[in-house]
């Protein structure tokens, strides 16, 4: 049997399932192929936070699109995926954190952001009982927020499946070329899937496929952890943002009450080791507690850990390579998930049209890795 189609993704987390879905609602048949199964890399792995809040004219447009098409899932998939507009709140402990939040406002406000600084007793309101030692302030935006990272890539692949195949167990093991062009791609099975044009959505992997045509990508995995809590009752909406030196971030899921978050690790942990460590949830509990003190005795049920795709300037690569219908899309640097559905339709767009919609040259494969971060 000959398994064709118009396009052939790798991957099966949020930014393959986002490609694959917007390819198909342009007309072409998709293959989309997962070693695995569906959100076993980093997806599943995620906390499921959206934001807007970022630093420059193109990140934020990215951002701002997503949540646009967030907030549309619903209708446009047919199935709850838990999305809720609960805010961020990015925390300013002392005057020089309060002042380059203002700076950030005045370009988000520019580009038509709902965020605001507030004071200290606005931010007592909406967090009751957080701790103001030494706080000034913070960065609000409402429209920030949530969604079930397995619901939503449900709704995309079963979306996929309307023109193609969604297929998992099927570990790409070689890309085939002819004259320098993608041909087709095997599977660890010997199973040959034909299309002309491959896209390495691979996440943590996405150096190891990019290697099978001889593209060298710098996209390198690091490890997080994350945990979640016990059911409570709801007292808060938003992600806090904590960004001390030893600070964090973190969530109460709006339909169980649970508290999820994590925190950056210095040093990072290079690679795609999903160990977890004691003091990781030492460590979570007491940055938690110390912001919020009545979390202090707030059981922790389960931690785990996932990759972030690190690229050395911070933001993704959205291209074609040198190789002949080969394109990446990949390198999230954490913000994979909420920015997916803009950074898939984006994909789409360029494939089948030839062209981005509008300008993403700071997403560009051949870009000075040592230029400013992006997707901050």
């Amino acid at each position: 049997m000959r398994y064709s189609s118009d396009v052939i993704v790798i991957g099966g987390g949020i930014v393959g399932c986002a490609v694959g879905y917007y390819l198909t609602k342009k007309g072409l048949k998709v293959n989309l192929l997962e070693k695995d199964y569906l959100t076993a890399g980093s997806t599943g792995r995620c906390i499921g936070g959206i934001r807007q809040q970022f630093s420059t004219e193109l990140s934020i447009k990215v951002a701002m699109e997503s949540m646009k098409k967030f907030a549309a899932l619903h209708e446009d998939l047919g199935t709850d995926v838990e999305f809720h507009q609960g805010g961020y709140l990015f925390l300013a402990h002392g005057e020089e954190k309060k002042q380059t939040y203002l700076n950030l406002i005045r370009i988000q406000q520019a580009m038509g952001l709902d965020v605001t600084f507030i004071g200290i007793e606005d931010i007592v309101n909406l967090v009751p009982g957080i701790d103001t030692t030494d706080l000034v302030g913070g960065a609000y935006c409402p429209s920030d927020g949530q969604a079930n990272p397995f619901l939503v890539v449900d709704g995309y692949a079963r979306g996929i499946r309307s023109r193609g195949n969604v297929l998992t167990g099927k570990e790409v093991t070689a890309i085939n070329l002819d004259k320098d062009r993608v041909v087709s791609v095997t599977t660890r099975d010997n199973e040959t899937y034909y299309a002309p044009v491959v896209v390495n959505a691979a996440g943590p992997g996405a150096r190891n496929v990019a290697r099978m045509v001889n593209v060298d990508i710098p996209i390198c995995p690091e490890r997080h952890e994350a945990m979640i809590t016990e059911q409570m009752e709801r007292f808060f909406d938003m992600m806090i943002v904590d960004y001390r030196a030893d600070g964090c971030y973190f969530n109460q899921k709006w339909n169980k009450g649970s508290i999820i978050g994590c925190y950056t690790p210095v040093p990072n942990v290079p690679g795609q080791d999903l160990g977890t460590s004691f003091e990781f949830a030492r460590e979570m509990g007491r940055r938690m507690a110390r912001l919020i003190p009545r979390l202090s005795n707030t059981k922790i049920i389960r931690q785990w850990s996932g990759s972030y795709e690190m690229t050395p300037d911070g933001n993704p690569i959205l291209d074609r390579s040198n190789v002949g219908g080969f394109w990446i899309v990949g390198g999230m640097c954490g913000h994979g998930f909420m920015l997916a559905p803009e950074i898939g339709w984006l994909a789409a767009e360029y494939i089948s049209e030839g062209r981005p919609p509008y300008a993403i040259d700071a997403l560009r494969l051949s870009r000075d890795f040592a230029g400013r971060e992006v997707m901050k």
